[in-house]
């Protein structure tokens, strides 16, 4: 990854979403107890011994709390780098809602973001039984807000991977 800052434009209105959506990531992370079982921590947090369930359970037992800890201050960052752009006029008929944004990231902020991304992702996919890519259903409007996510990442990803 390279050391140059990524400028990402979007919409007030997408920053919100956006911003709404981390939130709600954040407020999983914060409010879940390892106990719970839910299946979308677990995909966050996948085995690291398929073949041995004691091993497997040892390691998670070792490693998820510190590992939600970094994903917590993850999105407490894309929040916070969302902040000015996810300010929203009162007005809804107000043409600033539709403004483009200017983000700017540097390296440390657009790995936060490409990791809170992909977890949201993840924990979508879990929530409509995204299991293999024959899950998605591209004419289901339940997928819409899975698709843009994974929009926004491949535009991330790109825009990290260009050499110029």
């Amino acid at each position: 990854m390279s050391d140059r800052v990524v400028v990402m434009e979007i919409t007030r209105l997408e920053a919100a979403h956006l911003a709404g959506l981390v939130d709600q990531f954040a407020e999983l992370l914060r409010d879940s107890a390892p106990e719970d079982g839910d299946p979308a921590l677990e995909r966050l947090v996948p085995s690291a011994y398929s073949d041995d369930d004691d091993a497997a359970k040892e390691f998670r037992a070792l490693t998820q709390s510190d590992l939600l800890d970094r994903r917590a201050a993850d999105a407490a960052d894309v929040l916070a780098s969302l902040q000015e752009a996810a300010v929203i006029p009162e007005d809804p008929e107000d043409p600033a809602l539709l403004e483009q944004v200017e983000i700017r990231l540097d390296p440390a902020a657009a790995r936060a973001w490409l990791r809170t991304l992909a977890a949201v992702r993840l924990v979508l996919a879990t929530r409509l039984g995204v299991v293999e890519e024959d899950d998605h259903d591209a004419t289901d409007p339940r997928f819409g807000i899975y698709d843009w996510i994974g929009y926004r990442l491949d535009g991330l990803v790109n825009a990290l991977d260009t050499d110029d």
